[in-house]
């Protein structure tokens, strides 16, 4: 695992650019050191280290996100998601004490929303019986990236997408002012009006929701219908 870590740096370290690095960090509002990779670049870097046989035992995955996720440049926590992914095809019951850590630890939307859409999406797939205590719990909280992952896991189900239970965390979040939270709902409202943008329209205008969010939920709306 050392060692596997150790190149994986290096690779990474010795195509930095700092003048990249110093637009990256600004993107994200200074949130996040950078080494300075553009994703087209990371991407080629880390492929050998995402092959089947350089692959980790998946009971050091744990450990291995948690020193990618402490380590400063972002490059590190994009890469270990894309780790994560590997693994999670079929993921096993539990694993999603691993994504809580990853989702409330150096939050963004960068990782967030892979997290949510990807891993946490695939996750409730295998096994639908968590997604209701899951949600309950991360809704009750104050965290915003908790309540965007609840609201954003189900941006790939399509026809499966339980719209009672969408519609349930969006009345719970009605009112928000915070930016996240009324992007994801709209976001979701409008990827969902690809598979029913009468229950999409339907359902924004008869709920009191935010400018942002009414926005981004019709935006396509009748280009689907």
């Amino acid at each position: 695992m050392k060692v596997y870590l150790r190149t994986l740096e290096n690779e990474f370290r010795r195509h930095g650019n700092s003048v990249i690095a110093k637009g990256q960090k600004a993107y994200m509002k200074n949130h996040f050191e950078f080494i300075g990779l553009k994703t087209p670049l990371r991407r080629k870097l880390q492929k050998p280290f995402l092959e089947k046989a350089a692959l980790p035992a998946k009971h050091e995955l744990g450990e291995i996100v948690e020193v990618l996720w402490h380590m400063p440049e972002r490059e590190f926590q994009l890469f270990a998601q894309e780790l994560v992914w590997k693994y999670f095809k079929k993921p096993e019951k539990g694993d999603i004490d691993l994504l809580e850590y990853m989702i409330v630890h150096k939050s963004w939307w960068d990782t967030v929303d892979f997290i949510a859409v990807k891993l946490v999406g695939n996750y409730f797939w295998v096994y639908p019986e968590e997604i209701q205590p899951y949600v309950d719990k991360w809704m009750a909280t104050d965290n915003i990236w908790l309540q965007r992952t609840a609201l954003l896991f189900q941006h790939n189900y399509k026809d499966k997408l339980d719209t009672q239970l969408l519609q349930d965390m969006i009345d719970r979040l009605l009112g928000s002012k915070e930016f996240f939270i009324n992007k994801a709902i709209g976001w979701i409202l409008r990827q969902y009006s690809k598979t029913d943008p009468k229950w999409v329209k339907t359902f924004v205008d008869n709920t009191d929701l935010a400018p942002l969010s009414k926005k981004e939920a019709l935006k396509n709306v009748d280009k689907y219908k």
